[in-house]
């Protein structure tokens, strides 16, 4: 009697089943944010156009200047927000690791106290005792954007069931390899939220850097607000509400596609 030995082929998704898949990615939700911050540039645009403005809002609401200001604020927020993952992801990872309830908490300290202190008394202060400048900006957003990031590290890799690792541990695994293989993969959506939280928090406090000269869209908002000019003033509000929105969209798109698959 003979028997088949044949392996099973490997099953591939059906081309209707990933165009369904696209679908329900691409929903009315999802897509909603991006139109809504177009419309509001558009009409902002538009209402700017129409308005007369005075030689000060001319030499302010430019093609030029406005660019200037987003790629200010922008490589603020970015450069903030990646040394904020490089140090705040490891810090976590010790932080959830160490038996030292004293280190657990200096760590969870130095971070709130960073969150706590008011983002303008705290980068003038470091300006005061160091320098103005880009610098200076850079090291207070991080501290600022710092605790999302290590609290939910900590909370990702605290919430793995521990029969996954003992798992792991009795696979022969090396402790590295299960933190690498195992538990950070599976800590990555909450991480990413934290990420997400964090680079929101730094659009925003952006603005202030501005007190110190570092440039960004803050310069807008207060020069409008001190010269009276309030087409400035809203115009550098509605684009740094929007760039804030636009970040958030994106961000909550790259932790859709970087969650595991079945988390």
């Amino acid at each position: 009697m003979a028997t088949s030995t044949a392996a099973a082929p490997r099953v591939s998704p059906a081309p209707a089943e990933t165009e369904q898949s696209r679908d329900r990615f691409w929903t009315l939700r999802r897509v909603s944010t991006p139109i809504v911050i177009i419309g509001v540039l558009l009409a902002l645009y538009a209402w700017i156009a129409i308005i007369p403005l005075d030689s000060i809002m001319e030499r302010t609401l430019n093609w030029d200047y406005i660019l200037l200001r987003t790629r200010e604020h922008l490589a603020l927020t970015f450069a903030a927000s990646f040394l904020v993952a490089v140090l705040a992801i490891p810090t976590g990872i010790i932080a959830s690791r160490t038996t030292s309830r004293l280190l657990r908490g200096t760590i969870l300290t130095v971070a709130n106290i960073g969150q706590a202190t008011p983002a303008i008394g705290f980068i003038i202060l470091l300006a005061i005792i160091w320098q103005i400048g880009f610098q200076t900006a850079l090291i207070a957003l991080v501290a600022y954007s710092f605790l999302p990031v290590l609290r939910n590290t900590m909370v990702g890799l605290a919430q793995i069931d521990p029969y996954i690792t003992e798992s792991a541990r009795g696979m022969g695994m090396t402790p590295g390899q299960v933190l690498t293989r195992i538990e950070l993969p599976l800590a990555v959506p909450v991480i990413l939220a934290g990420l997400r939280t964090s680079l929101v928090f730094a659009v925003g406090v952006a603005t202030v850097a501005t007190f110190i000269n570092a440039g960004g869209l803050g310069d807008m908002i207060v020069n409008g607000l001190k010269l009276q000019r309030f087409p400035v003033l809203i115009a550098g509000a509605v684009i740094v509400s929007c760039i804030a929105l636009l970040i958030d969209w994106i961000a909550s798109l790259a932790e859709e596609i970087l969650r595991p698959r079945g988390i």
